[in-house]
């Protein structure tokens, strides 16, 4: 169980970063808001093993 305890940090960190990141471009605004948030919506949806699109 230490590589639990070892691996779940960096895990933890990485899926904060992504959030922030996110919300970062979600929050932008501008002519490119529409493109950007496209642009995530599509890599999120390429991510998220759930949806099916």
């Amino acid at each position: 169980m230490d590589y639990v305890s070892a691996l779940l940090p960096p895990v933890v960190m990485a899926v904060f970063f992504v959030g922030v990141i996110r919300v970062i471009v979600k929050t932008q605004g501008g002519a490119n808001k529409a493109k950007e948030d496209a642009a995530v919506d599509a890599a999120l949806a390429r991510m998220d093993p759930k949806t099916d699109a």
